[in-house]
């Protein structure tokens, strides 16, 4: 699943762009509550939490830090997103509806002297700038907690602006 990490942008739309960078998105996961991982509203596509795992297994767990490095913060916060694109695609039948992210909220676990949330969080709006384009931009809010389901370093939130079908 996880690809190049790097800042290039594909030309294309997203399902395009994902190919081209050789992304191939998992089935998505199941909710750790009651709860459903995605609802659209008119225009807009919110997502649940979205967490790092890998075939259904944490990938990294930890808090940032403490004994996790922002390394490892900004992959699981790429994970995570490309978990979000999962669920987007599972909900809307692809990844062309989409027109662009909205906005951003990345949970991280941490350490009381952490700082470094905006790099950790980079790790998961770089992906989505290089999926969705650069010039889209989006909100971000970034918050550290002490403590996340399951013992997650990051829980990424997303909400996208999509296109209606035709109908």
């Amino acid at each position: 699943m996880p690809a190049p990490s790097g800042n290039k942008t594909v030309a294309g739309g997203p399902s395009l762009r994902l190919a081209k960078l050789g992304i191939e998105l998992a089935a998505s996961s199941t909710p750790l509550g009651a709860n459903v991982e995605s609802s659209d509203a008119g225009h807009f596509l919110f997502l649940s939490g979205t967490l790092p795992v890998v075939n259904p297994r944490l990938a990294i767990s930890g808090r940032l830090g403490e004994n996790l490095s922002v390394k490892e913060g900004r992959e699981a916060a790429r994970i995570a997103s490309f978990n979000a694109l999962a669920v987007a695609q599972e909900h809307l039948g692809n990844l062309d509806r989409p027109k662009k992210l909205v906005k951003r909220t990345v949970r991280m676990a941490t350490a009381e002297r952490f700082f470094e949330h905006a790099v950790v969080a980079d790790g998961a709006s770089d992906l989505y700038a290089q999926i969705f384009g650069p010039e889209t931009g989006h909100t971000r809010l970034l918050y550290g907690v002490y403590s996340l389901p399951i013992g997650v370093p990051v829980i990424v939130d997303t909400i996208f602006e999509i296109e209606r079908p035709n109908n």
